[in-house]
């Protein structure tokens, strides 16, 4: 074999010999393994059509079709220990103007076990998503939920015996919002100092002194509140914090009991806000390749997870 010179494409070409005919040599697999790695860094890195364009040398048309050809394709499985995850995170987010992206995670790992797109987060969707994960032979000991009865529900259905543990950051958060910034009406003062101490106890000496002081302000100002009017907003909003807190407490402080159990959802979040900056990206994805989208992306951060 004698090297020939090379073709206008700077490709290496070769002479026979015997037949003295000219070739050259074509890979289709590493082709196709760079067209992965471009659709890859398509959706991980957040790179435009335009950037992959200046990196690979290729055609903004031609990579279009490299990365509808993938976004055609299903995402290969992954193998996942179904039976040995025992600690889970289970939350969604909305995307503007969109249905909901719901995931549940595991928590030691933050591999992503399953994950819907445009679906809404209600009992039938956590009903169908929990009873999968349970025919494939997870049994967890605890999940990591906000305060939607609907999911809570289901998931006592699916394992009556588990652990739902109420995400902290999520009663900060709504129990903020709803008493404001600065609140004018001293109850509400006073309970917004409580429900911003919520994420800061980590053991059982700062979860009695919590609950001290919210026995000592429902003492004080419960019968108050209780009788103010709930269609004045500021006042319906406090009630709501009131209410919030009371029903939550039983399930807020199994992680000081077990320290497999997550808190709060924020490792969950963090998936999420890493998702929307890269898909706000791609605003032009066409609506019916999104759910191949965030299919793609949950399995190569899974992948990433794994490899690492």
């Amino acid at each position: 074999m004698l090297l020939n010179g090379r073709t206008s494409a700077s490709r290496q070409k070769f002479l026979c010999p015997c037949c003295k005919l000219s070739f050259v040599f074509r890979n289709n697999r590493n082709k196709e393994q760079r067209e992965k790695k471009w659709f890859n860094d398509w959706i991980l890195e957040g790179y435009s059509v335009r950037q992959l364009n200046l990196i690979s040398g290729r055609s903004v048309r031609t990579l279009k079709r490299i990365i509808a050809h993938w976004l055609a394709e299903k995402p290969p499985n992954i193998l996942i220990p179904y039976p040995s995850l025992q600690y889970l995170i289970g939350d969604g987010t909305y995307l503007k103007h969109e249905n909901c992206v719901y995931t549940v995670i595991d928590y030691p790992t933050g591999l992503v076990i399953a994950n819907s797109y445009g679906v809404k987060e209600n009992y039938h969707m956590a009903k169908t998503m929990f009873g999968e994960l349970k025919a494939s032979g997870c049994l967890p000991v605890a999940i990591t939920l906000d305060g939607n009865t609907q999911v809570i529900r289901a998931v006592r259905e699916v394992w009556p015996n588990i652990i739902v543990q109420r995400c902290l950051y999520h009663i900060l958060r709504q129990g903020a919002s709803w008493l404001r910034r600065f609140p004018k009406d001293h109850a509400a003062k006073e309970l917004r100092k409580i429900v911003l101490t919520v994420t800061a106890i980590t053991d059982n000496s700062a979860r009695d002194v919590f609950l001290n002081q919210l026995n000592e302000w429902e003492h004080t100002y419960g019968a108050y509140v209780q009788t103010l009017d709930s269609r004045h907003k500021i006042y319906g909003d406090l009630q709501r914090t009131r209410s919030l807190l009371w029903h939550a407490l039983p399930d807020m402080f199994h992680y000081l009991r077990d320290a497999g159990i997550a808190p709060t959802s924020n490792k969950q979040e963090g998936l999420f806000s890493a998702a929307k900056i890269l898909f706000r990206n791609h605003r032009g994805v066409k609506k019916e390749n999104r759910r191949s989208y965030f299919n793609w992306y949950f399995h190569l951060k899974n992948k990433k997870i794994i490899n690492h």
